[in-house]
């Protein structure tokens, strides 16, 4: 009898346990690459590889579409 309720109760929260283990994941890698690619070293090998002309050229559409979302 107890075995059922613990197991009913475990289906219930393991899921959401499930849910924020992964989007802690995801919050940890995107934090991550914010440490990595703030690196003066990493900034001027990105430079040297034309991503950072890439970063220039996404730049002013991203800001026109905070704009509008600001609407």
């Amino acid at each position: 009898m107890a075995m059922d309720l613990l197991e009913t109760n475990t289906n219930g929260n393991g899921m959401d346990k499930d849910t924020l283990y992964m989007l802690g994941g995801v919050a940890l890698m995107i934090f991550g690459a914010g440490l990595i690619l703030s690196n003066p070293v990493v900034r001027r090998y990105m430079g040297q590889l034309g991503m950072g002309n890439l970063a220039n050229a996404a730049l002013p559409d991203f800001e026109r579409y905070l704009k509008l979302r600001a609407m």
